[in-house]
C-alpha cells in the first residue's frame, strides 16, 4: 500500500511503497452492493454446477458427457462426434462474449463467474468460519505452532479437502452418471480413471483457490496478460479519482479537507485490504485487478462514515473521469464500432446456431460403397451396386424407417428394408441396388439413397452416392 506524504510547497505526492507485492494477502471481509451481486453469481454458478448433473431426464442425466457411448446429452438434445461443429461454434461465441463484455465493462468475468475467483471466494469464507478475520488470520500465521494452531488449520484443510473433493467428484459426474459414481464410492468399486480424475481435479481445486489464489490472476492467467488490448478509454474499470482524492490523507472528521490541502481521500488503506489480489487501486489500472469492486464497497463506507459524496471509487472510464461525464454520456459512448460489432457477429452466430439446432433432424446417415466389387451382374442379368448402410438415431425414441432410391431409370432395391433403431442407438443395413443392362453408359452414375422414419416423413435425411456400370 502506498503512503502518500504532500510536500505544502511544492504538493508533489510521493509513494513510499511499505507491502510486499508477493507477501501473503489477507482479504479484508466486506459488505455492499457489488459483493451481494458477487455472492449472488456465487450461489447461481454453484448451483447450476452442483445440481445440474443430479437432474433426472428422460430416465437418465439431464447433462451427461458419455465418453464411452460417445454421445452427449443437453436436456432433449443428443450430440454425436458428428456434431463437433457446435463445439466449436460454443467456444466461438464464448469468446465473442468475452470480448464484447471486455470491452464494455472490463473484467467482469474475472470479478463474479470465473471459476477461479469463485472457488477461492468459497475457500475463503471457509477460512474465515475457522480462523477469524483479517487481523486473526494474520495473528495465528505469525504465532509460532502449538496445539491450538495445529487444531485450527487442520480443521480449516479438512473443509477445504472436502469441499475439493466433492468438487471433483461432481466434475467427473459429468462425464460418469453420478449416481453410478456415488454408488461405486460406497460400494469401493470405481475405475481407475474415475478415481484418477476425482483426485486431480480435486487437488486442483484445492491448489489453486487455497494457495495459489491470487497468483493465478497475476502470474499464470493469459487473460490478465492480455486484457488491455480489449480496453480503450471508454471501457468501463474501476477507477479512483485522482482528481478529487489526491493530495490524500488522514484527517479529522469535522475537518474541512479542503482547507488542510487535502482531498477526499482518507488513506485509511481500507480498498487495499479488502483487494483480494492485494492491490493499491489508487495507483491506477493494473493487470492485478480482478474488478471484484470490493474496493468501491468499501471506500463508498468510508465516504458514508466522513460524510462526503461517495465514487471516489467507481466503475467509470479514462474519459468520463478526464471529462466528468455523466452516466447517460457513459452509457451512450458503450455504443461504439467496436462493440457494436461484437454484439452483432454474437447475435448472429447465436441466431444461425439457434435455427439449426431448433431445425436439426435427428437422423444421420452414413452410405459406403463395398469396396470389393464395383459392380456384378446378377442371375437375372441385372447390375448389381452393394452398399453398406450405417443410420444414427439422434433422437430418444426408437425408430423404424424405410429406404427409397433414387437418380437411374429402373433403380431399385433387390428387397425392401425397414431398418429400426434404438433410442440413440444405431441402426444397419447392406443395400443391394439393382438397374437393367441398358439403363445407363458405362462409368459413374450419381444416385440419392433417402432414408425416411416411417411414423414421422419430416425425419428423413437423402444422401449422395455414385452408382457403377460396367
Amino acid at each position: 500500500m502506498p503512503n502518500a506524504k504532500t510536500n505544502p510547497r511544492r504538493r508533489v505526492i510521493e509513494i513510499k511503497p511499505i507491502v510486499d507485492p508477493d507477501a501473503k494477502v489477507y482479504p479484508r471481509s466486506i459488505n455492499g452492493y457489488f459483493q451481494r451481486w458477487r455472492w449472488a453469481f456465487i450461489w447461481l454458478t454453484q448451483l447450476v454446477f452442483y445440481g445440474l448433473c443430479w437432474l433426472p431426464w428422460n430416465g437418465r442425466q439431464a447433462v451427461l458427457f458419455d465418453l464411452d457411448t460417445r454421445r452427449f446429452y443437453l436436456f432433449d438434445l443428443v450430440l454425436w462426434p458428428q456434431d463437433a461443429i457446435y463445439l466449436a461454434i460454443l467456444l466461438a461465441l464464448s469468446a465473442l462474449a468475452l470480448f464484447l463484455f471486455t470491452a464494455v465493462a472490463g473484467r467482469l468475468w474475472c470479478g463474479y463467474t470465473c471459476p477461479q475467483t469463485v472457488y477461492t471466494e468459497m475457500f475463503l469464507w471457509l477460512e474465515k468460519l475457522v480462523e477469524g478475520e483479517r487481523p486473526k488470520r494474520m495473528k495465528l500465521d505469525a504465532a509460532p505452532w502449538s496445539v491450538h494452531k495445529l487444531a485450527v488449520k487442520t480443521a480449516k484443510h479438512t473443509l477445504w479437502i472436502a469441499l475439493a473433493l466433492w468438487t471433483g467428484l461432481t466434475f467427473v459426474g459429468y462425464f460418469t452418471p453420478i449416481r453410478d459414481l456415488t454408488h461405486g464410492i460406497v460400494e469401493l468399486s470405481l475405475g481407475p480413471w474415475e478415481v484418477f480424475w476425482v483426485l486431480f481435479y480435486g487437488a486442483a481445486t484445492y491448489g489453486n483457490a487455497g494457495f495459489m489464489r491470487e497468483h493465478m490472476c497475476k502470474y499464470i492467467c493469459p487473460y490478465a496478460q492480455f486484457q488491455f488490448v480489449m480496453f480503450d478509454r471508454d471501457t468501463l474499470n474501476i477507477t479512483y479519482d485522482r482528481q478529487r482524492g489526491e493530495p490524500r490523507g488522514p484527517r479529522r472528521k469535522i475537518a474541512d479537507p479542503r482547507a488542510e490541502g487535502l482531498g477526499d481521500c482518507v488513506d485509511c488503506s481500507i480498498c487495499v485490504q479488502v483487494c483480494p489480489t492485494g492491490i493499491d487501486i489508487r495507483n491506477g489500472l493494473q493487470l492485478e485487478c480482478i474488478g471484484c469492486a470490493a474496493c468501491i464497497d468499501a471506500c463508498d463506507q468510508v465516504m458514508d462514515k466522513m460524510e462526503y459524496p461517495r465514487g471516489l471509487i467507481r466503475y467509470s472510464t479514462e474519459n468520463a473521469v478526464d471529462e466528468s461525464l455523466s452516466r447517460s454520456e457513459i452509457i451512450r459512448r458503450a455504443a461504439r464500432p467496436r462493440t457494436l460489432l461484437y454484439l452483432a457477429v454474437f447475435l448472429a452466430v447465436s441466431t444461425a446456431t439457434a435455427w439449426s439446432l431448433l431445425n436439426r433432424v435427428p437422423l444421420k446417415v452414413s452410405v459406403i460403397r463395398d469396396r470389393a466389387v464395383l459392380s456384378r451382374e446378377a442371375p437375372d442379368g441385372s447390375i448389381e451396386n452393394v452398399f453398406s448402410l450405417q443410420l444414427t438415431n439422434a433422437s430418444e425414441q426408437a425408430r423404424t424407417y424405410r429406404v427409397h432410391v433414387a437418380g437411374l431409370p429402373g433403380l431399385r432395391l433387390e428387397k425392401a428394408h425397414e431398418i429400426e433403431a434404438p433410442p440413440a442407438g444405431l441402426g444397419k443395413a447392406v443395400l443391394v441396388l439393382k438397374v437393367d443392362p441398358e439403363a445407363a453408359s458405362a462409368g459413374a452414375h450419381p444416385i440419392q439413397i433417402t432414408v425416411e422414419d416411417i411414423a414421422d416423413a419430416s425425419v428423413r435425411k437423402t444422401e449422395k452416392a455414385s452408382f457403377w456400370m460396367p
